[in-house]
Protein backbone atom coordinates (compact mmCIF):
# COMPACT_ATOMS: atom_id res chain seq x y z
CA UNK A 1 0.00 0.00 0.00
CA UNK A 2 1.38 3.36 -1.04
CA UNK A 3 1.99 5.97 1.64
CA UNK A 4 -0.56 8.77 1.91
CA UNK A 5 1.24 12.15 1.78
CA UNK A 6 -0.63 15.12 3.24
CA UNK A 7 0.97 18.57 3.11
CA UNK A 8 -0.38 21.69 4.81
CA UNK A 9 0.87 24.84 3.10
CA UNK A 10 0.78 28.04 5.11
CA UNK A 11 2.79 31.21 5.59
CA UNK A 12 2.77 34.92 4.99
CA UNK A 13 0.44 36.63 2.55
CA UNK A 14 2.39 37.63 -0.55
CA UNK A 15 5.19 35.13 0.13
CA UNK A 16 4.27 32.71 -2.67
CA UNK A 17 1.61 30.24 -1.51
CA UNK A 18 -0.28 30.51 -4.81
CA UNK A 19 2.86 29.59 -6.74
CA UNK A 20 3.41 26.70 -4.31
CA UNK A 21 -0.06 25.32 -5.13
CA UNK A 22 0.73 25.41 -8.83
CA UNK A 23 3.99 23.56 -8.22
CA UNK A 24 2.29 20.88 -6.11
CA UNK A 25 -0.37 20.44 -8.80
CA UNK A 26 2.34 19.99 -11.44
CA UNK A 27 3.88 17.32 -9.19
CA UNK A 28 0.66 15.32 -9.11
CA UNK A 29 -0.85 16.55 -5.85
CA UNK A 30 -4.55 17.12 -5.38
CA UNK A 31 -4.72 20.70 -4.05
CA UNK A 32 -7.25 22.85 -2.24
CA UNK A 33 -6.61 26.52 -1.56
CA UNK A 34 -7.91 28.30 1.57
CA UNK A 35 -9.47 25.36 3.38
CA UNK A 36 -10.88 26.21 6.81
CA UNK A 37 -8.97 24.36 9.56
CA UNK A 38 -12.13 22.92 11.10
CA UNK A 39 -12.78 21.04 7.85
CA UNK A 40 -9.37 19.35 7.68
CA UNK A 41 -10.26 16.12 9.60
CA UNK A 42 -13.38 15.58 7.51
CA UNK A 43 -11.47 16.28 4.31
CA UNK A 44 -8.80 13.74 5.28
CA UNK A 45 -11.47 11.07 5.73
CA UNK A 46 -12.90 11.89 2.31
CA UNK A 47 -9.43 11.56 0.73
CA UNK A 48 -8.75 8.22 2.40
CA UNK A 49 -12.11 6.80 1.36
CA UNK A 50 -11.92 8.13 -2.18
CA UNK A 51 -12.15 5.58 -4.97
CA UNK A 52 -9.74 7.75 -6.97
CA UNK A 53 -6.93 6.87 -4.54
CA UNK A 54 -5.80 10.35 -3.56
CA UNK A 55 -2.29 9.54 -2.34
CA UNK A 56 -0.76 13.01 -2.53
CA UNK A 57 -2.71 15.98 -1.17
CA UNK A 58 -1.73 19.57 -0.45
CA UNK A 59 -3.99 22.14 1.18
CA UNK A 60 -3.45 25.84 1.85
CA UNK A 61 -4.51 27.13 5.24
CA UNK A 62 -3.74 30.74 6.06
CA UNK A 63 -4.90 34.01 7.53
CA UNK A 64 -7.59 34.41 4.88
CA UNK A 65 -9.65 32.13 7.09
CA UNK A 66 -9.86 35.08 9.51
CA UNK A 67 -11.24 34.00 12.89
CA UNK A 68 -11.37 30.35 11.77
CA UNK A 69 -7.58 30.27 11.28
CA UNK A 70 -7.13 30.34 15.06
CA UNK A 71 -8.50 26.80 15.20
CA UNK A 72 -5.58 25.36 13.22
CA UNK A 73 -3.51 24.57 16.32
CA UNK A 74 -6.35 22.56 17.88
CA UNK A 75 -6.79 20.61 14.65
CA UNK A 76 -3.06 19.83 14.50
CA UNK A 77 -3.10 18.63 18.11
CA UNK A 78 -6.00 16.29 17.30
CA UNK A 79 -4.17 14.93 14.25
CA UNK A 80 -1.10 14.33 16.41
CA UNK A 81 -3.20 12.47 18.97
CA UNK A 82 -4.59 10.15 16.31
CA UNK A 83 -1.12 9.48 14.91
CA UNK A 84 -1.99 10.90 11.50
CA UNK A 85 1.14 11.86 9.57
CA UNK A 86 1.17 15.28 7.96
CA UNK A 87 3.83 17.76 6.92
CA UNK A 88 3.78 21.55 7.07
CA UNK A 89 5.38 23.81 4.49
CA UNK A 90 5.80 27.38 5.73
CA UNK A 91 6.44 30.05 3.09
CA UNK A 92 7.80 33.46 4.01
CA UNK A 93 9.70 36.44 2.64
CA UNK A 94 11.23 39.61 4.00
CA UNK A 95 8.97 42.53 4.90
CA UNK A 96 10.41 44.68 2.12
CA UNK A 97 9.78 42.02 -0.54
CA UNK A 98 6.21 41.36 0.64
CA UNK A 99 5.49 45.09 0.76
CA UNK A 100 6.81 45.49 -2.78
CA UNK A 101 4.63 42.62 -4.02
CA UNK A 102 1.49 44.10 -2.49
CA UNK A 103 2.25 47.50 -4.02
CA UNK A 104 2.87 45.96 -7.43
CA UNK A 105 -0.39 43.97 -7.41
CA UNK A 106 -2.32 46.75 -5.58
CA UNK A 107 -4.11 44.11 -3.56
CA UNK A 108 -5.27 44.69 -0.02
CA UNK A 109 -3.69 42.64 2.77
CA UNK A 110 -6.10 39.91 4.00
CA UNK A 111 -6.07 41.35 7.53
CA UNK A 112 -7.39 44.63 6.16
CA UNK A 113 -8.57 47.12 8.75
CA UNK A 114 -7.16 50.60 9.19
CA UNK A 115 -3.63 49.35 9.64
CA UNK A 116 -0.85 49.92 7.14
CA UNK A 117 0.45 46.99 5.10
CA UNK A 118 3.60 47.02 7.24
CA UNK A 119 1.53 46.74 10.41
CA UNK A 120 -0.53 43.89 8.94
CA UNK A 121 2.63 42.01 7.95
CA UNK A 122 3.95 42.29 11.50
CA UNK A 123 0.60 41.19 12.94
CA UNK A 124 0.40 38.23 10.57
CA UNK A 125 3.90 37.10 11.59
CA UNK A 126 2.78 37.01 15.22
CA UNK A 127 -0.29 34.93 14.33
CA UNK A 128 1.84 32.44 12.39
CA UNK A 129 4.73 32.09 14.83
CA UNK A 130 3.54 28.85 16.45
CA UNK A 131 2.70 27.01 13.25
CA UNK A 132 6.06 28.07 11.77
CA UNK A 133 7.73 26.23 14.62
CA UNK A 134 5.93 22.99 13.69
CA UNK A 135 6.90 23.20 10.02
CA UNK A 136 8.92 20.46 8.34
CA UNK A 137 10.28 23.00 5.89
CA UNK A 138 10.47 26.79 5.81
CA UNK A 139 11.11 28.43 2.42
CA UNK A 140 12.07 32.08 2.19
CA UNK A 141 11.19 33.24 -1.33
CA UNK A 142 12.80 36.69 -1.07
CA UNK A 143 15.66 35.79 -3.42
CA UNK A 144 14.41 32.60 -5.06
CA UNK A 145 13.60 32.12 -8.71
CA UNK A 146 10.54 30.03 -9.57
CA UNK A 147 12.88 27.20 -10.60
CA UNK A 148 14.69 27.33 -7.25
CA UNK A 149 11.35 27.48 -5.41
CA UNK A 150 10.19 24.35 -7.24
CA UNK A 151 13.44 22.55 -6.38
CA UNK A 152 13.05 23.43 -2.69
CA UNK A 153 9.56 21.89 -2.66
CA UNK A 154 10.71 18.76 -4.50
CA UNK A 155 13.64 18.30 -2.10
CA UNK A 156 11.39 18.78 0.90
CA UNK A 157 8.40 16.65 -0.02
CA UNK A 158 9.15 14.21 -2.83
CA UNK A 159 12.62 12.84 -2.10
CA UNK A 160 12.05 10.31 0.61
CA UNK A 161 15.65 9.57 1.56
CA UNK A 162 16.35 11.28 4.86
CA UNK A 163 19.00 13.93 4.44
CA UNK A 164 21.75 14.78 6.87
CA UNK A 165 22.14 18.19 5.27
CA UNK A 166 20.44 21.48 6.05
CA UNK A 167 19.44 24.45 3.90
CA UNK A 168 21.07 27.52 5.44
CA UNK A 169 19.98 31.08 4.70
CA UNK A 170 22.62 33.57 5.90
CA UNK A 171 21.92 37.29 6.20
CA UNK A 172 24.72 39.80 6.72
CA UNK A 173 23.14 42.90 8.24
CA UNK A 174 23.84 46.19 9.99
CA UNK A 175 22.50 46.73 13.49
CA UNK A 176 21.82 50.38 12.68
CA UNK A 177 19.20 49.18 10.18
CA UNK A 178 17.54 46.66 12.50
CA UNK A 179 17.69 42.90 13.03
CA UNK A 180 16.32 40.45 10.43
CA UNK A 181 12.98 39.29 11.80
CA UNK A 182 13.13 35.64 10.78
CA UNK A 183 16.59 34.71 12.08
CA UNK A 184 16.90 31.49 14.09
CA UNK A 185 20.44 32.35 15.18
CA UNK A 186 21.95 35.85 15.47
CA UNK A 187 25.67 36.56 15.89
CA UNK A 188 27.05 40.00 16.77
CA UNK A 189 30.52 40.62 15.26
CA UNK A 190 30.88 44.29 16.20
CA UNK A 191 33.80 43.37 18.48
CA UNK A 192 35.99 42.48 15.49
CA UNK A 193 38.46 45.00 13.96
CA UNK A 194 36.48 47.54 11.92
CA UNK A 195 37.75 48.43 8.41
CA UNK A 196 35.55 51.52 8.49
CA UNK A 197 38.21 53.28 10.53
CA UNK A 198 40.94 52.51 8.01
CA UNK A 199 40.91 55.28 5.41
CA UNK A 200 41.96 53.12 2.46
CA UNK A 201 39.39 50.41 3.30
CA UNK A 202 36.28 52.21 4.56
CA UNK A 203 34.76 52.75 1.11
CA UNK A 204 35.08 49.09 0.10
CA UNK A 205 32.82 46.25 1.18
CA UNK A 206 33.55 42.93 2.83
CA UNK A 207 33.79 41.39 -0.64
CA UNK A 208 37.05 43.26 -1.22
CA UNK A 209 40.12 41.10 -0.63
CA UNK A 210 41.99 43.81 1.30
CA UNK A 211 39.04 44.25 3.63
CA UNK A 212 38.80 40.50 4.07
CA UNK A 213 42.50 40.24 4.86
CA UNK A 214 42.24 43.02 7.43
CA UNK A 215 39.36 41.33 9.27
CA UNK A 216 40.60 37.74 8.98
CA UNK A 217 44.19 38.34 10.12
CA UNK A 218 43.01 39.34 13.61
CA UNK A 219 43.41 36.75 16.38
CA UNK A 220 39.95 37.75 17.61
CA UNK A 221 38.50 36.81 14.24
CA UNK A 222 40.36 33.49 14.08
CA UNK A 223 39.23 32.55 17.61
CA UNK A 224 35.66 33.60 16.87
CA UNK A 225 35.45 31.61 13.63
CA UNK A 226 36.82 28.53 15.35
CA UNK A 227 34.18 28.80 18.09
CA UNK A 228 31.46 29.64 15.58
CA UNK A 229 32.14 26.55 13.47
CA UNK A 230 32.13 24.30 16.54
CA UNK A 231 28.83 25.80 17.69
CA UNK A 232 27.22 25.47 14.24
CA UNK A 233 28.32 21.83 13.99
CA UNK A 234 26.66 21.08 17.31
CA UNK A 235 23.47 22.92 16.31
CA UNK A 236 23.35 20.95 13.04
CA UNK A 237 23.34 17.70 15.00
CA UNK A 238 20.51 19.02 17.19
CA UNK A 239 18.47 20.26 14.23
CA UNK A 240 18.81 16.97 12.38
CA UNK A 241 17.44 15.00 15.33
CA UNK A 242 14.32 17.17 15.04
CA UNK A 243 14.18 16.79 11.23
CA UNK A 244 14.84 20.50 10.88
CA UNK A 245 15.94 21.15 7.31
CA UNK A 246 16.00 24.97 7.14
CA UNK A 247 17.91 27.39 9.37
CA UNK A 248 18.16 31.18 9.11
CA UNK A 249 21.40 32.68 10.44
CA UNK A 250 21.97 36.43 10.81
CA UNK A 251 25.40 37.97 11.30
CA UNK A 252 25.54 41.63 12.18
CA UNK A 253 28.05 44.44 12.45
CA UNK A 254 27.39 48.16 12.77
CA UNK A 255 26.58 49.04 9.17
CA UNK A 256 26.38 45.63 7.49
CA UNK A 257 29.10 46.50 4.97
CA UNK A 258 32.39 45.06 6.24
CA UNK A 259 32.70 42.58 9.12
CA UNK A 260 29.31 40.87 8.81
CA UNK A 261 29.92 40.31 5.08
CA UNK A 262 33.36 38.79 5.70
CA UNK A 263 32.16 36.45 8.46
CA UNK A 264 29.04 35.44 6.53
CA UNK A 265 31.20 34.54 3.54
CA UNK A 266 33.54 32.46 5.71
CA UNK A 267 30.60 30.65 7.27
CA UNK A 268 29.15 29.94 3.83
CA UNK A 269 32.47 28.44 2.72
CA UNK A 270 32.60 26.24 5.82
CA UNK A 271 29.02 24.97 5.44
CA UNK A 272 29.40 24.43 1.70
CA UNK A 273 32.44 22.23 2.28
CA UNK A 274 30.15 19.99 4.34
CA UNK A 275 27.71 19.85 1.41
CA UNK A 276 25.01 21.91 3.08
CA UNK A 277 23.05 24.16 0.75
CA UNK A 278 23.74 27.80 1.57
CA UNK A 279 22.15 31.02 0.33
CA UNK A 280 23.65 34.31 1.45
CA UNK A 281 22.32 37.84 1.19
CA UNK A 282 24.21 40.99 2.23
CA UNK A 283 21.16 43.01 3.15
CA UNK A 284 22.72 46.38 3.96
CA UNK A 285 26.05 46.24 2.13
CA UNK A 286 25.14 48.89 -0.44
CA UNK A 287 23.42 51.30 1.93
CA UNK A 288 25.16 54.59 2.57
CA UNK A 289 27.04 54.56 5.87
CA UNK A 290 26.59 57.83 7.75
CA UNK A 291 28.41 58.53 10.96
CA UNK A 292 26.20 59.61 13.83
CA UNK A 293 28.75 62.03 15.37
Amino acid sequence: MQKFKFVIVTGLSGAGKTQAVHIFEDLGFFCIDNLLPVLIPEFIQICQKSKDKLLKVAIVVDIRGRKFFGGLQDVLYKLDDTGFKYEILFIEASDSVILKRFKETRREHPLGGRRTIEENIELERSYLERVRGKSKKVINTSNLSLKEFREEIINGFLREKKSNKINFYITAFGYKYGLPQDADLVFDVRFLPNPFYVAKLKHYSGENQSVRNFVLKSKKTKDFLKSLFIFIDKMVSFYLTEDRMHVDIAIGCTGGKHRSVVISTELKKYLTRQNHKVNIVCRDMNKEYKRMF
